[in-house]
């Protein structure tokens, strides 16, 4: 069809500022740009250069375009220990702990057998160490991340009814799954859990690091500790030290005035974030997860977003939001969404883009486009009806259904939100094998998807900031978690 409906700004979205910006942004030398790390802050810096050279304003806290919070990380220390039969074990190496807890035990351990054979309502775990052989019976791993993830359905299928009827500590005795997932598990289990300073994580993600506050402690051992344990004459000594430390993470916050008298006090949001995954272990010989298409493939693609509007201002103004720490939680966009710059209610759209430059070029998805995700008809319509002005994808609608064994709508900064009532969407390219390995580089970026990607968004962003009405809110909008 013809493109007879395409905003002034277009002509300002361009596949080679894209590569360039996303080549430095994704470069070593910020080190994969961990949450609350110097390189997460560095690459902060360096987005917010890119906001002043392109004429945002600063909408930051006191003039900035910086909006600060602070991370509470709990770390297993380097001086806890873990003895089996008077035998130290090297942590990490030997044994991993998965769930932290400052404990100090020394116990008979019961072992319990394999875990597809255990009733944990027949058995008598009160006030005991239990060791229990995992079993990968029942639990679909056909799904991203199979590695980060068994050791927490092993332990929400079988260690989380342990631990409710009473047992104070849980032993896994890794099966081949989770020997082959080790090393994956063993970076997220040494760092430990984040969240903002002074206030409760609601569990906002799949991916937040703990689903109950427990005092007992679930550690992992190799195959080869069945052994040692079966016989139901072992001991552990255990001396666990959880380590609390303070980090700074940030939020970049850029906007472009609106030139409606009236609707300039109204905001259209555009949501990313800044953070990946840092240094962790060595995948392909190399050890920085450079996180090109999580999410640097939506942070540039919002610069790009930012020239156009920066050279055609819309009715509304236009809030440019690059979360920190989305990886640890949602914590930046939960932040803001707390305490925003600028009054939450006047926030019309959210904008979100979670990894758009791979897979396809012609296909793509939004989250948020049907109930129960779905809090705006209107949001959502304008979407549609910028796809088929423009890029015109073949969408994939699968990955918001609540089956969806991805869970992704609740794993994205659209999330708190959606939460407020606060009209909302995503936009993605969908995972790719690279996901969260040193493989998501640039040079791995498909750059034509990347701007029809960035053109969907812009294209969106013009109609909901031109709109004689701020999209509506669905009626008895719910989600089902």
């Amino acid at each position: 069809m013809a493109q007879t409906n395409n905003p002034p700004g277009l002509n300002l979205i361009r596949a080679e500022d894209l590569k360039s910006d996303l080549y430095t942004f994704a470069d070593a030398r910020f080190r994969g740009r961990s949450a609350g790390t110097i390189d997460e802050l560095k690459a902060s810096i360096w987005l917010s250069d890119q906001f002043r050279a392109i004429g945002l304003k600063p909408s930051g806290d006191d003039g900035t375009f910086f909006q600060f919070f602070t991370l509470l990380r709990k770390q297993i220390a380097n001086n806890s220990t873990i003895e089996i039969n008077n035998t130290p074990l090297q942590l990490w190496k030997d044994v991993a702990v998965s769930q932290m807890a400052n404990i100090h035990l020394d116990a008979p351990i019961v072992y319990l057998g394999n875990a597809a054979n255990i009733d944990t309502n027949a058995i008598d775990v009160n006030h005991k160490v239990v060791a229990v052989e995992a079993n990968s019976k029942g639990i679909n791993l056909n799904l991203s991340l199979p590695t980060w993830r068994y050791n927490r359905y092993i332990f929400a299928n079988y260690g989380l009814p342990l631990l409710r009827r009473g047992a104070v500590a849980i032993i896994f005795i890794a099966d081949e799954e989770a020997e082959k997932a080790w090393a994956d598990a063993t970076e997220n289990f040494k760092r430990g859990s984040y969240d903002i300073n002074g206030e409760a994580n609601q569990n906002l993600s799949i991916r937040s690091p703990q689903s109950i506050s427990a005092l007992s402690p679930v550690i992992w051992l190799h195959a080869n500790a069945k052994e040692t344990l079966m016989n139901n004459t072992a001991t552990i000594k255990m001396n666990l030290v959880v380590s609390e430390y303070l980090y700074p993470s940030v939020n970049i916050i850029g906007m472009i005035e609106g030139t409606d008298s009236k609707l300039k006090s109204e905001y259209v949001l555009y949501s990313g974030h800044s953070d990946a995954h840092g240094v962790r272990n060595i995948i392909k010989g190399d050890s920085i997860y450079y996180g090109a298409d999580d999410n640097g493939s939506v942070d540039v693609a919002m610069l790009a977003n930012a020239r156009a509007f920066v050279k055609h201002p819309s009715k509304r103004s236009v809030l440019f939001v690059i979360h920190g720490a989305e990886e640890r939680g949602l914590l930046g966009s939960k932040y803001f969404s707390e305490h925003p710059t600028v009054p939450i209610e006047k926030i019309v759209a959210v904008l979100n883009g979670d990894m758009i430059g791979r897979n396809n070029t012609d296909s793509a998805a939004i989250l948020g486009y049907k109930p129960p995700h779905r809090n705006s008809f209107d949001l959502v319509n304008m979407a549609l009806d910028a796809n088929k002005e423009g890029p015109n994808f073949i969408l994939d609608t699968t990955w918001d259904e609540v089956t969806h064994i991805e869970g992704w709508y609740f794993r994205s900064d659209h999330l708190p939100y959606a939460r407020l009532g606060i009209p909302a969407i995503m936009y993605t390219s969908l995972l790719h094998r690279d996901y969260h390995t040193p493989q998501d580089n640039a040079e791995n970026i498909n750059y034509p998807k990347l701007k029809k990607m960035a053109e969907w968004m812009y294209r969106t962003g013009w109609k909901a900031a031109n709109s004689a009405k701020r999209p509506a809110t669905d009626k008895d909008f719910k989600l089902e978690r």
